[in-house]
């Protein structure tokens, strides 16, 4: 009968300790998904801030564009 509860008592320091096992690894997982809600934020971020640049630029080109043509500043388009 000793060998069997010796038995037991090891089966379920094994079980305890895979069940912390398993909890450490939860909390790396949702640590994990946590970070990565943040990486794709701030990516999102860069985009917007990047295409809000671009049509920046276009529009900054058009200006500069009519701003040449008034002045008659370009050089002769070749044909």
């Amino acid at each position: 009968m000793p060998m069997t509860e010796a038995t037991t008592n090891l089966m379920f320091e094994h079980l305890r300790a895979i069940r912390a096992d398993i909890a450490r690894l939860r909390d790396d997982g949702a640590e994990i998904k946590a970070r990565l809600g943040n990486l794709e934020s701030g990516q999102s971020h860069l985009v917007a801030a990047w295409a809000e640049s671009s049509v920046r630029m276009d529009g900054l080109a058009s200006r500069l564009d009519r701003i040449e043509r008034r002045l008659d500043l370009r050089e002769a388009e070749p044909a």
